[in-house]
């Protein structure tokens, strides 16, 4: 469950693929993957400039949130995907990614919209967490909060130099 472009320097991961993500095989389909696609168009990217994986990789039953033995036993496989792609800049979307990587247990709406430097396994990477699209779905107020990340994003893209391929 990955998609994008595997030479890319920015990497977006998610919680777990939901019913549409199981029955296509890509991350962020359906609704949700519609908004995040219009989100990276908002500053200029698209799933060719970016590189696209979740924290489990295939949908919980009843599709509830990944319990802590998922979480740990897809763990290893998530620090060795994100040392290939070795991205310069992270995204982080939902709790789930963010409490993974981060490690800890602060809830996105304190954590959202702050940078934070790095090491996951041998890779160095600048970090951002941000609302998950699936929950911007549901509370469309939160779109405001995700609108000033997303201009963090695009302003770290200049700063670092990372070239988009168009």
């Amino acid at each position: 469950f990955a998609d994008g472009n595997p030479n890319s320097k920015i990497m977006i991961i998610g919680e777990a693929p939901g019913s549409n993500e199981d029955e296509q095989g890509y991350p962020f389909e359906g609704r949700a993957g519609k908004l995040l696609d219009k989100m990276l168009l908002s500053i200029n990217l698209d799933r060719r400039n970016v590189y696209i994986t979740n924290v489990v990789n295939y949908k919980p039953p009843e599709n509830r949130k990944p319990t802590e033995q998922e979480i740990e036993r897809y763990f290893p496989f998530l620090i060795k995907h994100i040392e290939i792609i070795n991205p310069k800049i992270l995204i982080l979307l939902g709790s789930t990614a963010l409490n993974t990587i981060v490690e800890n247990k602060e809830v996105i709406s304190k954590a959202r919209g702050k940078w934070l430097s790095k090491k996951i396994g041998s890779c160095s990477t600048s970090v951002i967490a941000s609302f998950h699209p699936a929950f911007l779905i549901r509370q469309q107020e939160q779109k405001k909060m995700s609108w000033i990340d997303l201009k963090m994003i695009r302003k770290k893209i200049f700063e670092l130099k990372i070239k988009i391929e168009k």
